[in-house]
């Protein structure tokens, strides 16, 4: 008989929510849906513009679950996880009015809290990513804008597994989130962010070995395809990125967050037990296309 996923009793700790908009969020409330509890790691300079609109009920639409109730989050951490351990921490960030009032918000401190809080996790969420210089194309990009994407896009996710994998119950599972772009030429998708995807997806299956014989949790990464979330503006032209994929994807539709949503919860419950190391392409197919049907090439 076809188990039901049920994840009551289970926590995750998703790092990445900023807003009800991107897949972090999604992920958040098909894992909800589920019965699981959820903490949030938010990016510091945020924190304080998530929680309170989070408090004025400016969220409460999107929290709204299929038997009626809201979503709930048991507790927002600041967290910028360009940062292992405070130590790491420039001084000008430190005195930096929007990290401020923040006393501990690298990785490190993290884990740390969330152990003195909980306990134990079930399940980790990598839905992070930063280039600073996105918009330049590789050739242009600077050795400080590179090695910036590859320490907030994918080592990050290196060192989250690092830090909490301790804390996480055996047959745990963690999950980050890819592009195509990792193994696909993106013209325009710059700034050293096709090479912090492409590591983050070799990382994913060295972590899964190392991981699963160190603490028997499954590590698995999601290739979504683009959505048009606050977070994605960043790129410059995510609007033409998503109408390329509706015209040549074998699914001539639009992604929808909770298509990643469903995605994280199957990878993240029983019904994955054996899988790991994986990287799961939810994006209407785009990923097997070798031509693109509207290309002028292709018209009489």
């Amino acid at each position: 008989m076809l188990k039901q996923i049920d994840l009551r009793g289970k926590k995750a700790f998703i790092a990445g929510i900023g807003d009800d908009q991107g897949y972090g969020w999604a992920i958040a409330k098909a894992l909800a849906e589920a019965g699981c509890q959820i903490l949030v790691g938010t990016w510091t300079p945020i924190m304080r513009i998530f929680t309170q609109s989070w408090e004025m009920g400016k969220f409460d639409e999107s929290r709204l679950l299929s038997d009626g109730s809201m979503m709930q989050i048991l507790k927002v951490y600041p967290l910028d996880a360009a940062f292992d351990k405070m130590e790491d921490v420039p001084q000008e960030i430190k005195e930096n009015k929007r990290y401020i009032e923040a006393n501990h918000y690298t990785i490190s401190d993290v884990a740390h809290q969330v152990a003195k809080d909980y306990g134990h996790i079930d399940i980790l969420i990598h839905a992070l990513a930063n280039g600073p210089e996105v918009k330049k194309p590789l050739l242009e990009t600077s050795r400080a804008g590179y090695l910036a994407a590859v320490s907030a896009s994918s080592y990050s996710m290196v060192s989250l597994v690092q830090h909490f994998g301790p804390i996480m119950r055996k047959g745990g599972a963690v999950i980050s989130l890819t592009y195509l772009a990792s193994e696909k030429a993106i013209p325009g998708y710059g700034g050293g962010m096709s090479s912090a995807k492409a590591a983050l997806e070799s990382d994913t299956r060295t972590l899964a070995w190392e991981a699963g014989r160190k603490w028997g949790i499954r590590i698995n990464t999601i290739s979504a395809g683009p959505l048009k979330s606050r977070a994605a503006k960043a790129i410059g032209f995510i609007e033409k990125m998503i109408n390329y994929s509706k015209v040549n994807a074998p699914l001539s539709q639009d992604m929808e967050a909770e298509a990643v949503g469903y995605a994280a919860l199957y990878l993240t419950s029983n019904l994955s037990a054996s899988v790991t190391g994986v990287t799961l392409y939810v994006d209407n197919g785009l990923h097997v296309m070798g031509m693109s049907v509207d290309s002028p090439t292709l018209q009489d």
